[in-house]
């Protein structure tokens, strides 16, 4: 995900510019962890939206796809959020967070709509960049927690702060569907969670121990995702609505609040335990991750527009490996080098005749 965390930054889907504004000029090196965890992030975002119309018949698909909804997109938001540490409104940091986020969304956005228009065959759908369409709610999203960043440099007790943020949002049906604001708020404590967190923290849940305690408890979370898929809202899950529009009493959003903030972080921490620190056959990929998260999305939608789980195959147990394999292998392609550079357009854009130079003075400067 540098490009998903590339791209926030300026890099998290927008963190090549988060990494180096953390880095200190003359000593920019991309950390593999890092890479690799984005990797490995937007891969699992895949193989849940390859789920998702396998959900109603497979038990066990829908208890996978709870699982990994609990905490790839936390997992997303802490990184970003990790390296959003040092944002502030120096002219070349908002230089970064406006090509490298801003316009990727209004593009997608618009690209979305299009699509959208031409799959349903109605040209009336309306083009709206205040209602987020499908994935390109998390470039807002980013954009939002970033431009707040310095603020939460500033306060005591950030987190806590923004845990009670999310419950108000969480209870607050009125809110409505305007820049997708419940599920912006919602996810809210992960990005300030990451705004606080320092390298030895990492460190920390990739210890051996914590490699070993992941495995009982992600085998404890898919057991207990198997029992509850059948008797639980899983819309908790996609933060995008409130209490009550869920059918719960309001008290229940503050609870949900916190509980799933917990368990997001536990699996997150797991996650993160299991994923490879050093340079692997796929660490280059974590560069790309912004034009995966965003491609694979056209994808994803034609699967449903154009009935491609229609057929029996894909619901057998069998198919429902192919179709996940399936799903690794083209957001991967859709990583690679060569992809980035055909889209380079409109995920990277240089957009020099839009900005003043800056003066010599100031490149010397951190």
């Amino acid at each position: 995900m540098t490009q998903i965390t590339d791209q926030a930054a300026g890099a998290a889907p927008g963190v090549k510019a988060a990494q180096e504004a953390a880095a200190a000029p003359g000593t920019k090196k991309r950390d593999a962890f890092f890479d690799n965890a984005k990797y490995l992030a937007i891969v699992l975002v895949a193989m849940g939206h390859a789920w998702e119309p396998l959900r109603d018949g497979s038990r066990a698909a829908s208890a996978l796809y709870v699982v990994v909804y609990t905490f790839h997109m936390p997992a997303f938001i802490i990184i970003s959020g990790y390296f959003s540490r040092s944002f502030d409104f120096r002219p070349d940091r908002v230089r970064r967070l406006i090509t490298g986020i801003a316009v990727p969304y209004i593009v997608f956005e618009v690209a979305y709509s299009l699509f959208h228009r031409w799959a349903d065959d109605d040209p009336s759908l309306p083009i709206s960049l205040l209602d987020p369409w499908y994935l390109t709610w998390f470039l807002l999203a980013l954009f939002v927690w970033r431009m707040t960043a310095p603020i939460w440099r500033l306060v005591r007790r950030p987190v806590p702060l923004a845990l009670g943020i999310a419950s108000l949002a969480v209870i607050s049906p009125d809110i409505g569907d305007d820049l997708d604001l419940q599920r912006v708020l919602q996810f809210l404590p992960f990005f300030v969670l990451g705004l606080r967190l320092k390298p030895e923290h990492f460190q920390r849940v990739r210890s051996r121990n914590v490699r070993i305690l992941a495995v009982p408890v992600f085998a404890a979370t898919l057991a207990f995702a198997y029992w509850a898929v059948t008797r639980m809202n899983m819309a908790w899950f996609f933060h995008r609505d409130s209490a009550q529009e869920l059918g719960a009493p309001w008290w229940s959003g503050i609870l949900m609040t916190f509980a799933l903030f917990g368990c997001s972080l536990l699996l997150t921490a797991c996650f993160y335990a299991w994923v490879p620190g050093r340079r692997t056959w796929f660490t280059a990929l974590g560069a790309g991750t912004l034009c995966g998260y965003l491609l694979h999305g056209f994808l994803a939608q034609s699967a449903s527009t154009w009935s491609w789980y229609d057929a029996g195959w894909p619901h057998r147990p069998a198919g429902e490996i192919v179709v996940t394999l399936v799903a690794a292998a083209v957001v991967t392609l859709l990583c690679t080098p060569p992809v980035q550079r055909v889209f380079r357009f409109a995920l990277e854009p240089e957009m020099a005749w839009a900005f003043k130079k800056e003066p010599a003075a100031r490149s010397g400067r951190d």
